[in-house]
């Protein structure tokens, strides 16, 4: 039986903006969470989670020595600060709505490492 868990578990994340784009970077608490991230965060779950919020496309990109992956999400914001009527004109939820993605646990993944940061990426 696989075990899973949420990209909480194995990271934080920040969001912000720029025009109708919005900024999303999910940064792992220690390189094995990274791994797990980078082989099943892609964008297309990104973008099927921020389905009907994101109306553009979603990139990812990977940062592998800071263990940070960052999505760019385009047609985001309704048209961005200034013109949006919505209540986060600003995208900085969205960070937030990344955080309840599952994530498959290999059998052999040592959860002690899912008991808060350890930032090591040496």
């Amino acid at each position: 039986m696989a075990h899973h868990t949420t990209v909480r578990a194995l990271a934080h994340s920040r969001s912000g903006d720029k025009g109708d784009t919005s900024n999303i970077a999910v940064i792992a608490y220690n390189r094995p969470a990274y791994v797990l991230l980078h082989e099943q965060l892609t964008a297309a779950r990104v973008a099927d989670r921020l389905a009907g919020v994101v109306e553009g496309e979603v990139r990812r990109y990977a940062v592998d020595g800071l263990g940070v992956l960052n999505f760019v999400c385009e047609g985001a914001l309704g048209g961005g600060v200034s013109r949006s009527l919505r209540l986060d004109n600003y995208g900085k939820t969205l960070a937030s709505a990344v955080l309840p993605i599952e994530i498959a646990l290999p059998a052999d993944f040592d959860t002690e490492l899912l008991r808060g940061p350890t930032p090591t990426f040496d």
